[in-house]
């Protein structure tokens, strides 16, 4: 056992006995847990119902640590053992929605593609996943997050935006349905490494809209950091409530992703993107029954 391992099953309490305490827990300890521990915490946080069912040798191979570490993560939290932890799982399950992986498998079953590796199996796979990526988006966002988000983006004088890396297809979306819907929009830019330095342009009157995902961009949490310890609010996309991301945050959108054979889907945040603009285009335009956004070739 590590020594930082060692210290946290050496402050043991009593063992949290709800999924929600349990949560609390993971996210008020994640910044002290060892590497091992974080990456359990990750895993257990964006596949709740997976846990349930799951084995610890098919955990601990899902996260990349060994299955010792597994129990001694679930040790470290005060239970006995890892299956005690997922008792609390277990419970949660039978009043929950399907999990991820159970959507997809449930969908390949529909679509009968479980052994299709043709090239139209692999286009069958990605938008089974994508389906199920949109299910889960459904579940887990929550009304008051999209109402909070949108009251901030009209509130906004400018409407400051940052993805970089894979995120950089999100807010360009962005950018552009911002801009034909008439709200002023800034793309803070990596190109030229002017991002950090346009950024010192953001007013408390101002929002940052930020998306990131693992591994996440290390220029776009330091400058969500800086804005908002100046007070300016940032409304966040990303994959995990344990991300970088959610200490700033003043909406965090949770989009949880999921291991593709190549690469990972777009498909849900693309859609949470354009359903907040659609929201922002309804009360702008005052017509919330149908709101439209303008196209760049409309005559």
């Amino acid at each position: 056992m590590k020594v930082s391992e060692k210290k946290q099953a050496a402050t043991v309490g009593e063992p949290p006995s709800t999924y929600e305490e349990l949560i609390r827990v993971i996210h008020d300890r994640y910044t002290d847990f060892s590497k091992s521990y974080q990456k359990i915490s990750l895993y257990i946080t964006q596949n709740p119902n997976d846990i349930a069912v799951d084995s610890v040798h098919v955990l601990a191979e899902k996260c990349g640590v060994h299955a010792s570490g597994c129990v001694r993560f679930a040790q470290s939290l005060g239970y006995k053992g890892f299956k005690d932890l997922q008792a609390i799982f277990r419970h949660r399950l039978s009043t929950a929605a399907l999990g991820f992986n159970a959507r997809v498998r449930a969908l390949e079953d529909e679509l009968d593609t479980c052994e299709d590796r043709t090239e139209m199996g692999f286009l069958q796979d990605l938008i089974g996943r994508d389906i199920s990526s949109l299910q889960e988006l459904l579940a887990n966002i929550g009304p008051e997050q999209i109402v909070q988000a949108v009251d901030l983006m009209e509130q906004a004088d400018t409407i400051y935006l940052i993805g970089q890396l894979r995120s950089a297809p999100v807010v360009e979306l962005l950018r552009y349905t911002l801009t034909m819907l008439g709200k002023r929009t800034v793309l803070l830019d990596s190109a030229g490494g002017l991002a950090t330095h346009m950024a010192k342009a953001i007013r408390n009157s101002d929002l940052l809209f930020a998306v990131s995902f693992r591994f996440y961009a290390s220029e776009v949490v330091n400058i969500m950091e800086e804005i908002a310890a100046r007070g300016a609010p940032v409304v966040a996309i990303s994959d995990s409530t344990l991300s970088p991301l959610g200490r700033s945050a003043s909406v965090l959108f949770c989009v949880p992703e999921h291991e593709y054979t190549f690469s990972r889907s777009l498909a849900a945040p693309m859609c949470l993107t354009q359903a907040l603009v659609v929201a922002l285009a309804s009360r702008l335009q005052n017509n919330p029954s149908k709101p439209r956004i303008p196209v760049a070739t409309q005559k």
